[in-house]
């Protein structure tokens, strides 16, 4: 079975929708390429998968170690390239007000999220700026 299937909406919109859960969301193209902006681009899901995907990650080792990473939140910045059209750097700035005061844990916690699927799946020249406030 697929993962996920996707249809054409018209416009430059797109519904892709996840077979297992049955989720689905919509894509557009952005305004400074032809589209409305009014959705995730495309490239907005890779650029939110790094980030996502550096907490899952995080999350499943900070389990490991009874810890619960509540309260973290992550601002993301995409900044694509002009010719050709693509995304140059993806920058993840992560605050986690309440993080415990073990920097052995933290430090764990850092290098998880820097080997998340996404991250090493990534091509080698887009840049990935990860800034860790805690």
């Amino acid at each position: 079975m697929s993962t996920i299937k996707t249809s054409y909406l018209g416009n430059l919109r797109t519904a892709p929708k996840h077979m297992q859960s049955g989720t689905q969301i919509i894509t557009d193209a952005p305004v400074d390429n032809n589209g409305k902006g009014e959705a995730f681009s495309p490239t907005d899901l890779v650029a939110a998968a790094l980030g996502s995907c550096m907490v899952t990650i995080m999350g499943i080792v900070a389990k490991k170690d009874n810890l619960e990473i509540n309260g973290l939140v992550w601002e993301t910045t995409k900044i694509m390239s002009g010719s050709p059209r693509k995304i140059e750097e993806i920058i993840i700035d992560f605050t986690w007000e309440n993080a415990p005061d073990d920097e052995k844990l933290l430090q764990k916690l850092k290098n998880a999220a820097k080997t998340c699927p996404v991250a090493l799946s990534l091509d080698k020249d887009l840049k990935q700026t990860i800034n860790f406030n805690f």
